[in-house]
């Protein structure tokens, strides 16, 4: 019964911003470890951000560091990734995932159990 819903993809221009969230509906629970993939096609799901712990730890893939934040509300399950200088090859289908248990293999898709069923980004130069 739990689906994480994102919201906030949209069209933006090169060096632009945008927001995007992601929370679940219906039945939830507290979910320990909060990411963020992106997607294109003919490229593998590509790791973009994640926040875990009860420390709110961060850790960014190097093609968003210093220009992605991520962050959450732990009481409502919510994460935000906000992009700001978005670059064309930012353009993808961004989408959420969590998983109620604290891991260390972030990065790995299959380490998530709770997927968003995407949103899409497009930055134009």
């Amino acid at each position: 019964q739990v689906q994480l819903v994102e919201s906030g993809g949209g069209l933006a221009q090169a060096g632009g911003s945008l927001t995007l969230s992601c929370a679940p509906s219906g039945r939830t629970f507290s979910m320990s470890t909060m990411a963020w993939f992106r997607q294109t096609p003919g490229k593998d799901r590509e790791f973009v951000a994640v926040v875990r712990g009860s420390e709110e730890s961060t850790y960014y893939g190097d093609s968003v560091k210093g220009r992605f934040t991520i962050s959450r509300d732990s009481a409502k399950n919510t994460v935000y990734l906000q992009m700001n200088s978005l670059k064309p090859e930012d353009t993808a289908l961004y989408y959420c995932a969590a998983t109620p248990t604290y891991i260390s293999d972030y990065a790995r898709g299959q380490s998530y159990y709770y997927w968003g069923q995407g949103t899409q980004v497009t930055v134009s130069s």
